[in-house]
């Protein structure tokens, strides 16, 4: 165990070596690090005294708050998973997670999201939290190493469900330690959660700042103002903030209310630029690109790692290694297309109770993204885009699976397919092409309102169109077909 170190282990250390330092805001909330380490401490204990053991699974139903770091690192300390659940899900997409990952206890914001299953403790954010972490004890726990599973991160909804990809503590800090080096955080470094901590982008920024010894500052959503005021305030160094949101930012601080000079970001526009620091660390100077996914921690590769490079992917991360597999698992030349499959440090542990799933996603030794790229000349790597197909609506991916899954539930439908439409605000919005059963009726706006009642609303599809049939491949929909007949285009790497 000397050579483990766990988020548990770096919280501790930082208790000792960083006292004085504000290691989260949360309203009127302000924890030091010796202050956050005995909370999570008692967490622990009280999690051990609900019944909750190594490897057992907590779930949170809320938004963004200081209790889901709390949580993660309680879980690290006691040998537990913590899951941060999509709050935005629809209640049968909620109870789908609580299905599938069966937790011992559920922490939560909103008696609405989900039915208690039983046999599980369930533990209301507030007062019920508050009064569980003061009435536990203060005790010792046993070393946990580093390798076990301890946070779960629903992502890959491609067959219709998704499912939890396990990252350990060891593939934490080391996508930590890579990140920060690559975005130069420096002790003082201030982030303000204010993007989805169900998220990959919101959460490793957040470890980030903890493996640094940093300020986490929370909020429960994105509320441009309320971003604003929270910079000012606490002289926030990045936030999880891109395109359309820099901008709604901007709008909220026309006439330079706020200070936000603390802000240390990527150059987007006049405006902005006027109101932040502009940063020169090779993270934003390459517009904070590269490659990623939930299942190597956040980013593989990185355009800093690469600055002209020929690849608009960058270069893999310094803990990871990448290669453009063929079917046969062989590594294929300069230039070919292939799948990008990855190995190190940095990666995942496998899914929660897909032992199929996991095998097929390590063949040959390797973790396979499911997505396409090549070498390039120069050593780079070049996304080219999804194995199988997927859309981008703003910051969110969307699975055409679920929401034709979520299409044939209703006694209307006998077929559905569901392709990507350019859209000039969002990249691409959802377009359900539908073919209706004989003699049923059912409009546009009725299509859209069902998956709204089944999946998360950014999923709902903007346009439907109702056709006789729909082309296929084989069993599956012919996609670039429905693409030609119906405007499809603009898909992530294309």
């Amino acid at each position: 165990m000397i050579h483990s170190l766990t988020l548990s282990d770096v919280l501790a250390d930082h208790a000792r070596s960083r006292p004085q330092v504000t290691a989260v805001v949360d309203g009127e909330t302000r924890l030091t690090y010796p202050e956050l380490d005995e909370r999570v401490t008692r967490l622990a204990a009280a999690l051990d005294g609900l019944g909750v053991s190594a490897g057992d699974r907590v779930l949170w139903l809320g938004q963004n708050a200081y209790a889901v770091l709390e949580l993660l690192l309680a879980c690290s300390r006691l040998g537990a998973v913590f899951c941060p659940a999509n709050w935005r899900q629809s209640e049968d997409e909620l109870r789908f997670v609580l299905t599938d990952l069966t937790p011992a206890a559920v922490f939560w914001e909103h008696s609405e999201t989900a039915a208690p299953l039983r046999d599980t403790r369930w533990i209301q954010a507030g007062e019920e939290y508050e009064r569980l972490i003061a009435e536990a004890p203060e005790r010792a726990f046993a070393q946990v190493a580093d390798t076990e599973p301890v946070l779960a991160l629903y992502t890959a909804a491609f067959a219709g469900r998704p499912s939890a990809a396990l990252l350990s503590s060891a593939a934490l800090v080391a996508h930590a330690t890579s990140l920060l080096v690559v975005r130069q955080m420096e002790p003082g470094f201030t982030f303000l959660n204010n993007g989805p901590l169900f998220h990959v982008g919101t959460m490793m920024f957040c470890l980030a700042t903890l493996q640094i010894g940093g300020t986490n500052v929370f909020t429960p959503a994105f509320d441009p103002e309320e971003v604003c005021r929270l910079v000012d305030a606490e002289r926030v160094t990045q936030a999880f903030l891109f395109g359309g949101m820099i901008d709604a930012v901007v709008k909220a601080n026309a006439g330079g209310k706020y200070d936000l000079s603390s802000l240390r970001f990527v150059a987007h526009s006049a405006e902005w630029d006027d109101m932040i620091t502009v940063d020169d660390s090779p993270w934003c100077r390459s517009r904070m690109g590269g490659y990623g996914q939930t299942e190597v921690g956040g980013m593989l590769t990185f355009l800093g790692l690469a600055e002209g490079g020929a690849g608009f992917a960058g270069r893999p991360s310094p803990l990871a290694q990448v290669r453009i597999l063929g079917p046969d698992g062989a590594e294929l030349p300069v230039g070919e297309t292939g799948e990008i499959c990855a190995r190190g440090k940095t990666l995942f542990s496998g899914y929660f109770a897909r032992p199929d799933l996991n095998a097929e996603k390590s063949a040959y030794g390797w973790h396979h993204t499911g997505d396409l790229g090549r070498r390039e000349p120069d050593g780079t790597i070049t996304f080219i885009g999804p194995k199988l197909r997927m859309i981008k609506s703003g910051a969110e991916n969307v699975y055409p699976a679920e929401v034709e899954r979520a299409l044939k539930t209703h006694p209307a439908v006998a077929d559905a397919a569901v392709i990507g439409v350019p859209d000039p605000d969002w990249h691409q919005v959802v377009k359900a092409v539908v073919v209706l059963k004989p003699d049923a009726l059912a409009s546009e706006e009725e299509m859209v309102e069902h998956v709204k009642g089944v999946l998360a609303s950014y999923k709902k599809p903007r346009h439907v169109a109702f056709v006789d049939t729909i082309p296929k491949r084989g069993f599956t929909p012919d996609y670039d077909a429905l693409d030609a007949a119906h405007g499809g285009g603009n898909y992530p790497g294309v």
